[in-house]
């Protein structure tokens, strides 16, 4: 499994992580090809006083684009899109994105479980959702929602997140299609093997 399979499989790749997962996004997301036409939307735990500071280090080192997601924007193919702090991101049944300031869900705004959740219901079994490191169980519940509607669901493997508690939370909710190693996302995700 490669990039291209995963482009031709899936129409949106959903991205959750906390504590830890910033470091995973620095080293995976710049290794997506140019020609790489998912979608890609990640939700990561940040406090709002961080506007754009993801966007700005990140997009230099990308071959795709990278933004913040935009209220009622059109999400389109090979874009990699980033809940702006403070705001849950949503994707409606027309993929289009909706930003909301509801309640914090798990204590969190952006909430993994709410782009999890609200995607599923969008792309069914043209989504791939992906939990990474964490300390807290955001996410869990959202990839079985994933699973419910016929999506593919990737757990970073517990033994090697920096924070494992989000990633053991999702596998006692129920099995993931693939455990994964850093290794593996960077082989699944990016196209190419670790180093």
């Amino acid at each position: 499994m490669n990039a291209k399979f995963l482009a031709a499989r899936f129409d949106l790749i959903a991205i959750g992580c906390s504590a830890g997962g910033f470091d995973l996004l620095n080293d995976l997301l710049p290794r997506l090809p140019a020609d790489f036409p998912a979608a890609i939307a990640v939700v990561i735990h940040i406090a709002p006083a961080s506007r754009n500071g993801i966007v700005e280090v990140l997009a230099p080192k990308c071959r795709l684009p990278l933004k913040e997601a935009e209220d009622k924007e059109l999400v389109r193919p090979a874009t990699i899109y980033f809940a702006p702090p403070g705001y849950h991101l949503l994707v409606e049944p027309d993929r289009r994105f909706t930003l909301s300031v509801d309640e914090p869900v798990n204590y969190s705004r952006p909430s993994i479980d709410v782009l999890f959740e609200s995607a599923a219901i969008a792309y069914r079994e043209r989504l791939l959702g992906i939990l990474l490191s964490g300390a807290n169980s955001d996410g869990a519940a959202g990839l079985q929602s994933i699973r419910n509607l016929k999506g593919k669901i990737f757990v970073q493997d517990p033994k090697e997140a920096t924070h494992p508690e989000m990633p053991r939370a999702a596998l006692d909710l129920g099995p993931a299609d693939a455990v994964v190693s850093l290794e593996d996302l960077y082989r699944f995700v990016g196209g190419s093997a670790l180093g």
